[in-house]
């Protein structure tokens, strides 16, 4: 009978799954996802009755377009193998599809829903085109049909618009880093311009970024979140013209305008330069309307103040006023005369009051004023013999002394 150690053994069933298993799709429902902070995934793949252990590593999880999420159905193709320190079987993924919708499709809708929920697709973030730009930044393939499309229209339209070309791929892997780093330059481009005070560089008013069509995987730099932030950031209005009209990419959904093809794209930034000669004209015609009938209506004003009482006897005017002043003098020296007149009356007649009710007009009757002190007597058990009096006369004052107090009824106190 042979014995294994636990080492050998495992490694005996490891090499008989890897044998057996060196390649298998493995279709199931996400669940237990987690990232390393080396970047490494860990989860396990679990239908109705079996659940198997499932390792993404970092180099193979770059490469796909869409974000693996708990919950959803995949399917996997690695091998399988024994982990020796656990030993356990799992599945090492190499490649990962999600079950019944394309890899592409799954990313651009969890992209979509990302970007919306930031905010990066809100009315409030938009940017209005300039009226009539002077320079127009498009950044595009030098080398497609977009380019050519937009310069025919541009020409056609108003051919006095500079077109500033950033030349990028618009296809493959690195073309999502040279469409977002072009939208930058630009940006940077105007930026610098103002830094220097440059006042003969007109700097770029608006960008239009696109290309012509193609299968979503040719489109697919522009349903990248690099090129996405860069539109949102950027300082100056941004016009998506991505494939052809029913073509929509995430550049549309966060762009300031969406275009749906490059050649709309033109006809949306640049006027058409008859229609704006026109509108001058109209300007013009209601310009010199508008002068034409303010200079009657002063023209008119100037006549009438020409005719005017006041411009043909100025002099007569200045004496009516100078008499009206006069006037005005009298009637105001005869109202103050009056009104003092009247105050003297009324002060006569209170200061009359006045003397009725005043204690001296009572002394001028005969009567007096008897103080002990400085303390009125006015009854006489207020006093005894011997206290000190001063009587006060309408014509003088008298000091005596008390020698008897009598009370009424004849009582000697």
């Amino acid at each position: 009978m042979k014995v294994y150690t636990v080492t050998q053994l495992t490694k005996d069933i490891r090499g008989a799954l890897e044998g057996s298993f060196p390649e298998v799709w493995v279709e199931g429902e996400v669940s237990n996802f987690t990232v390393s902070s080396l970047g490494h995934a860990y989860f396990s793949l679990k239908d109705e009755k079996s659940l198997l252990n499932c390792v993404l590593f970092r180099n193979n999880s770059s490469r796909s377009a869409f974000r693996v999420e708990n919950g959803l159905r995949l399917l996997c193709r690695g091998r399988v193998s024994v982990y020796d320190k656990r030993g356990q079987y799992q599945l090492y993924v190499d490649r990962l599809e999600p079950h019944g919708k394309g890899a592409l499709q799954l990313a651009f809708e969890q992209l979509k829903k990302k970007l919306n929920e930031e905010g990066l697709f809100d009315p409030e973030h938009k940017k209005e085109l300039p009226f009539l730009p002077m320079r127009v930044g498009v950044v595009t393939s030098p080398t497609g049909a977009a380019i050519r499309d937009i310069l025919e229209v541009a020409r056609r339209r108003f051919a006095n618009i500079e077109i500033l070309i950033c030349p990028v791929r618009v296809q493959g892997d690195e073309a999502k880093h040279e469409i977002a780093r072009a939208i930058e330059e630009l940006n940077e481009f105007n930026r610098n311009i103002r830094k220097a005070g440059k006042d003969n560089e007109h700097p770029v008013d608006v960008i239009i970024v696109g290309r012509g069509g193609g299968s979503l995987e040719d489109l697919w730099p522009f349903n990248e979140e690099i090129v996405a932030r860069a539109i949102h950031d950027s300082e100056i209005p941004v016009v998506s013209a991505v494939g052809h009209e029913t073509d929509f990419t995430i550049s549309d959904f966060v762009a300031d305008l969406r275009a749906p093809t490059p050649s709309a794209a033109a006809e949306l930034v640049v006027p058409l330069r008859g229609e704006f000669v026109a509108r001058i004209n109209e300007y013009r015609s209601r310009l010199y309307l508008a002068v034409k009938n303010k200079m009657d209506l002063l023209e008119r004003s100037a006549a009438a103040l020409r005719d005017a009482y006041v411009l043909r006897a100025p002099i007569n005017v200045f004496l009516r006023k100078r008499q009206e002043v006069d006037d005005l003098v009298k009637a105001a020296s005869s109202g103050m005369a009056h009104l003092m007149e009247l105050r003297e009356r009324d002060l006569a007649s209170c200061a009359g009051k006045l003397r009725i009710l005043s204690p001296l007009a009572v002394l001028e009757r005969g009567y007096s004023i008897t103080f002990s002190g400085t303390k009125v007597i006015r009854k006489a058990h207020q006093l005894e013999e011997g206290d000190s009096l001063r009587t006060k006369f309408a014509d003088g004052c008298v000091t005596s002394r008390v020698e008897c107090v009598e009370a009424s009824g004849g009582k000697e106190k």
